[in-house]
């Protein structure tokens, strides 16, 4: 079972500022980048628009794992981990087309599949534990 806690929610919904994504390549470097155009997709994904990947796209394509991390208002800070997902098509590129700004290219969407949560060392969540 995954899902998005409800204080992450919440806090999404008070956030200040971009979110920083983070992706690895295939000899694990990380990469991180500032995104703006972020948004929750169901119970159990976030979803951000590829508007100006370059290397992200590259690590993307290798299939690894990202996160997103982002602060609320209050300067409270939550990351979330998960698996990545590149859309060129099909309902979650569909729904990104409708909430991207139009001067963005919106190239694709890319689905980040909530696996844990945090804020600061504090593991959150209502998750399933292998």
């Amino acid at each position: 079972m995954t899902c998005i806690p409800e204080n992450v929610r919440q806090a999404w919904e008070n956030r200040d500022g971009p979110a920083i994504f983070a992706t690895v390549d295939a000899a694990g470097a990380p990469n991180i980048i500032y995104v703006t155009c972020v948004a929750l997709y169901g119970d159990d994904r976030f979803v951000i628009a590829d508007n100006y990947f370059h290397k992200t796209r590259r690590n993307l394509q290798t299939g690894c794992t990202g996160a997103l991390l982002f602060r609320e208002k209050e300067g409270k800070a939550y990351q979330v981990k998960g698996t990545l997902a590149y859309h060129t098509g099909g309902e979650i590129f569909e729904n990104m087309k409708t909430w991207n700004p139009p001067p963005h290219p919106g190239h694709a969407a890319v689905s980040l599949l909530v696996e844990q949560a945090f804020s600061g060392a504090e593991r959150l969540g209502c998750f399933e534990f292998k």
